[in-house]
């Protein structure tokens, strides 16, 4: 009998908070975030991701209720794990809650949990965001010894944070990945799911992927959005979805 084989594939899921700034500068609905984000499900994108932070200077609260309420794809939600963070998991129950260590006032995620020092108080949280019904992702460096103890909170995947990758994607790209390869490998032998996430973008995401195919899902916001400004939303997502499923 002919075996069947089976293609990874790697999810793409879109980061709408960039849609958001844009509506807040304005202060009314235009563009609306909801309607985004169905098209970019309608265009492919498997997955939508929000990161509320606690100034709702892009993604509001009641932006993550509304979304919930329409969007068909798998629903993640980022933050750092405060209460109003575990509040909104608890009520919405995404598929996802991707837990990232920022402080309130950051502007962007720079690096990612020191699961050692945190172990305790991860394990805690992820326990309890498990109870939903929802999968748990720890956002991570690509160090070993994290992804050992990510291990021990219990999280269902890590994504491995990939600015350092991006930042030195041009200047050898071989050196870049290393350290996400063996991250990857060891994550794998441990039965974690492997997400990425941070400056991913045209140029440098087809190498991350055929270099680490356990890539589950990537979460592309920044890149994806400035590039829609030439191509258009739909041929945006097209052409990062055909970076990731040519191999």
């Amino acid at each position: 009998m002919l075996g069947i084989l089976h293609i990874l594939m790697t999810k793409l899921s879109v980061n709408i908070n960039k849609i958001a700034t844009i509506r807040n500068a304005r202060g009314n609905n235009n563009p609306d975030v909801i309607k985004v984000a169905l098209d970019c499900e309608r265009f492919g994108a498997q997955g939508i991701t929000v990161h509320p932070r606690p100034d709702e200077r892009h993604i509001r609260t009641q932006d993550v209720y509304d979304l919930k309420k329409k969007i068909c794809t798998e629903f993640n939600i980022e933050g750092y794990p405060n209460k109003r963070y575990l509040q909104l998991v608890k009520d919405t129950k995404p598929a996802q809650a991707t837990l990232v260590p920022d402080p309130p006032g950051a502007l962007t995620s720079n690096a990612g949990w020191d699961t050692k020092t945190n172990l305790l108080q991860l394990k805690d949280i992820v326990t309890e965001l498990k109870s939903y019904g929802t999968r748990v992702s720890i956002f991570l460096n690509p160090d070993l010894e994290m992804v050992e103890f990510a291990k021990l909170t219990g999280t269902d995947r890590i994504e491995l944070y990939t600015e350092p990758y991006a930042s030195n994607y041009h200047l050898d790209k071989f050196k870049a990945i290393e350290p996400y390869i063996l991250a990857s490998k060891y994550a794998t032998e441990l039965n974690i799911g492997i997400n990425a996430g941070h400056d991913l973008d045209l140029q440098n995401l087809k190498f991350l992927t055929d270099s680490i195919p356990q890539i589950k899902e990537v979460s592309i916001g920044h890149a994806l959005i400035c590039d829609a400004l030439y191509f258009g939303l739909e041929n945006t997502i097209q052409l990062y979805l055909q970076k990731l499923n040519s191999k």
